[in-house]
């Protein structure tokens, strides 16, 4: 059973800057496609950002030149590097990650953007 664990989520400021990460329980290079959602109280789960196995890249367009998703092979875990943050971002945060044959969700990681 492959598990993924996010990390990194928590108060900050408008303009401000966090980091995700999503530990994975086994090698990343086995996923087809690794990415982060979120979800927003009273809305649907949403695209933010994905990343192929290859390091392609996709970008929902609310976040685009703002968010950077990346990843690290070496130590199985993906990222998530948000700047210029606004109250709008204010979600859970879910990692994903495409298997063959299966998809895996991480616990999620709260954001929320306040002054």
């Amino acid at each position: 059973q492959v598990q993924l664990v996010e990390s990194g989520g928590g108060l900050v400021q408008p303009g401000g800057s966090l980091k995700l990460s999503c530990a994975a329980s086994r090698s990343i290079f086995s996923f087809v496609r690794m990415g982060w959602y979120r979800q927003a109280p009273g809305k649907p789960r949403e695209l933010v950002t994905t990343i192929t196995r290859y390091g392609s890249t996709n970008y929902a367009d609310s976040v685009k030149g703002r968010f950077t998703i990346s990843k690290d092979n070496a130590v199985n875990t993906a990222y998530l590097q948000m700047n210029s943050l606004k109250p709008e971002d204010t979600a859970v945060y879910y990692c994903y990650g495409r298997i063959p044959g299966d998809d895996v969700w991480g616990q999620g990681t709260q954001v929320t953007v306040s002054s």
